[in-house]
């Protein structure tokens, strides 16, 4: 069957690439590439700037890696994101690896500190704030999150809807990820760790989430030149109730072809 999920950031891409038009960002951090889909829009975005991209991935696919070999502005990373954040200077940082507490925490930390070092507004975007990672975590590799971060997890079970445990069949990773075996709670979740992080930092940062794909977060300084603008830009996406329903009906249909897709998986075993 093919994947009929819309799952890419590449989804956001008008809203994303204006965003960046609009801050005059011209050097710009991808964090979690998969196969390249807004790689290389940001390639050509980046290119078209006189700019850099530098995307992170620690086990980036061949198509990715050939796509750098093109481009004499973008490079690539193999190594994770929080160890080569610290390295690295951006006007915008797009945060789309592991969608865990821990490491979501931790790259907001670096990024903050990059940022401060360098006297650059911040600006990130997030994928995954929305079901199922806003309040659950996924690991593509546990071993890799410390103990006292790791929630217990399962690589045999998936999610639902409306169910803060696991299921039997649901949405899952087929060996990619494995979710947390409860939803809510510390230290748990893309969304939790951006709340985590922003407290302390009210006055400096605005918010806007966009209820689509997934969920798209926008994390920014309220005193950019460019943060009048970007906030117009952004704030009639933000929480829109049509875009939540949109989105709800469509992981609601999703999930029933997953589950009428194992039904005949499992009559013809």
């Amino acid at each position: 069957m093919p994947n009929l999920l819309l799952h890419s950031m590449a989804e956001f891409a008008e809203i994303l690439l204006t965003s960046l038009e609009i801050a005059g960002a011209k050097d710009v951090v991808e964090i979690g590439a998969e196969y390249g889909t807004m790689t290389r829009e940001l390639m050509d975005y980046t290119e078209g700037k006189s700019g850099s991209l530098v995307a992170i991935d620690p086990s980036p696919s061949p198509e990715l890696k050939a796509m750098f070999g093109e481009s004499s502005s973008a490079s690539l990373v193999e190594d994770l994101s929080l160890n080569a954040i610290p390295e690295l200077t951006a006007d915008a940082w797009i945060v789309d690896g592991d969608h865990n507490y821990y490491t979501v925490l931790n790259e907001s930390k670096l990024i903050w500190e990059r940022c401060q070092a360098d006297k650059r507004p911040f600006l990130v975007f997030y994928h995954d704030v929305g079901w199922p990672c806003a309040r659950r975590d996924q690991y593509c590799a546990p071993h890799q999150i410390p103990k006292d971060f790791r929630q217990p997890f399962s690589w045999d079970h998936g999610i639902a809807l409306d169910n803060d445990g696991v299921v039997e069949g649901g949405f899952r990773g087929n060996g990619n990820w494995a979710p947390a075996l409860k939803e809510g709670g510390e230290k748990n979740g893309v969304l939790t760790a951006i709340d985590d992080f922003v407290t302390g930092k009210e006055e400096h940062l605005l918010w806007a989430r966009i209820p689509a794909v997934f969920g798209l977060g926008v994390l920014f300084s309220n005193q950019a030149p460019w943060t009048e603008t970007l906030s117009a830009l952004l704030m009639p996406y933000h929480e829109n109730p049509l875009l939540e329903r949109l989105e709800r009906n469509r992981l609601e249909c999703y999930l029933r072809v997953l589950e009428w897709q194992d039904g005949i998986q499992k009559r013809s075993a």
